[in-house]
């Protein structure tokens, strides 16, 4: 994608605005106030707004319930038996993946934790894991005791890769180096598909392809990419992922999780994997008898039946993505992020303080842009604030900024541009 030649005024962020086909879905979304002023959000990379129709897919489920009782699992216009089935054709279309290859189910961690039982199964010569060095601390976690289960020391097992010195994020080459010199010894890849500090995109399809063609299998947190990049995990025959809903894709706080695991290993009940009941064949699930049978494809992992009041907030969010397309978000998104990082290079680009770490590629960024200050970080990010502006800090020094295409506008990024440019001057 060619990027408009950008203009530091009002005039021409109104006039982006105006020429925007998706503007009509901003008006579709609540947004918290400041000071009692509606507030520019620009941390959906944190917590998604909530969407107006939320209220209403919820409200459906609570007249099931109290009308139907226990009768709602079967009867009614939706029934909770086939609860997990609703996201599938919007989750498919995010994901770039097969329908029966993804499914909504559990948190993200608990998900990470159930697919690691199935693909991450060390043998004493090959146990190790690569990832990148700073991941989100729920994935060190995550990592560090499944390796410490299987009776290995982390320090040993997990290696973890960090950019160049002098650098900020990782290249793809270290990355696909470090899986050839480790070949003979290497279980698992699992990395983010987008780094939550630096925001950088990491190259999936040829991290997978090293990945296999060391003997390795390979899995994605895609809790930062997934409604923000586009992904297609199933082309790229990544092997699983897992995902939050609650950032981009504005499902509300803590709420469902979904996972994809790739169509080869949709019939394989020979597997290892932790049961439960919802992941038997629908056909047997209520006789109540012993011996696991999974279901075919992703459903197969399931363990509980699904949160129906959760799954109804996730729904309104993504029947919104699915009437906005993911392809026509990640245009508006290229855009609008573009704009944001002219913006920030015409303002603090020439006095050294504000320094972009963010890759400046457009395959290598999604909407978030992260700002590390090198001078009155905390001062900078609180006066945004006390102006309106939701952004996301993150010590010791990083300012992350969001602008989401679904409901962000280029004068909110101008005017986001005004305000740091005034707390420059002010505290830098």
């Amino acid at each position: 994608m060619t990027l408009p030649n950008y203009q530091y005024s009002k005039e021409f962020a109104r006039e982006m605005d105006k020429k925007d086909p998706l503007r009509k879905f901003k008006d579709r979304f609540i947004f918290p106030k400041v000071g009692g002023r509606e507030a520019i959000y620009f941390c959906g990379n944190s917590l998604g707004l909530q969407p107006k129709a939320v209220k209403e897919y919820v409200q459906k489920e609570l007249v099931q319930w109290g009308d139907k009782a226990v009768d709602g699992h079967f009867d009614g216009e939706q029934p909770w038996f086939n609860v997990h089935e609703r996201a599938k054709k919007a989750l498919a279309h995010i994901i770039g993946a097969r329908e029966h290859e993804v499914v909504a189910m559990n948190s993200l961690t608990c998900n990470l934790h159930q697919l690691m039982v199935s693909f991450y199964q060390p043998t004493g010569e090959r146990f190790k894991i690569i990832t990148e060095a700073g991941a989100f601390p729920s994935d060190m976690y995550m990592l560090e005791s499944q390796v410490n289960f299987h009776g290995f020391s982390p320090e040993e097992a997990i290696i973890e890769l960090s950019p160049r010195d002098g650098e900020h994020t990782l290249r793809t080459k270290d990355i696909i180096d470090a899986i050839e010199k480790n070949a003979n010894d290497l279980a698992l890849v699992m990395m983010s598909g987008l780094q939550y500090y630096t925001g950088q995109v990491f190259d999936m399809q040829q991290i997978t392809q090293a990945g296999h063609r060391a003997g390795a299998m390979v899995g994605f947190d895609l809790a930062h990419a997934a409604g923000n990049v586009l992904l297609h995990l199933h082309d790229w025959e990544v092997d699983f992922a897992s995902w939050c809903s609650y950032k981009y894709l504005n499902s509300g706080p803590g709420n469902v999780s979904g996972i994809f695991v790739h169509e080869k290993y949709a019939d394989q009940p020979g597997l290892k994997r932790f049961a439960g009941w919802w992941g038997h064949v629908e056909e047997e699930r209520f006789q109540m008898e012993k011996g696991f049978k999974p279901m075919y494809g992703a459903d197969g992992w399931q363990v509980s039946n699904g949160n129906v009041l959760g799954m109804a907030a996730h729904q309104a969010s993504l029947d919104i993505f699915y009437e906005a397309n993911i392809h026509q978000l990640r245009k508006k998104s290229e855009l609008l992020t573009g704009y944001l990082d002219f913006l920030i290079r015409e303002i603090g680009g020439q006095n050294g303080v504000l320094e972009i770490i963010t890759p400046k590629e457009l395959d290598q960024r999604g909407c978030q842009l992260s700002l590390l200050v090198h001078k009155g970080g905390k001062a900078v990010f609180d006066e945004l604030y006390q102006h309106g502006i939701v952004g996301d800090w993150r010590n010791p020094n990083v300012i992350r900024i969001a602008p989401t295409p679904l409901y962000n506008s280029f004068e909110e990024v101008f005017r986001f541009a005004e305000i740091l440019n005034q707390s420059l001057d002010k505290f830098a």
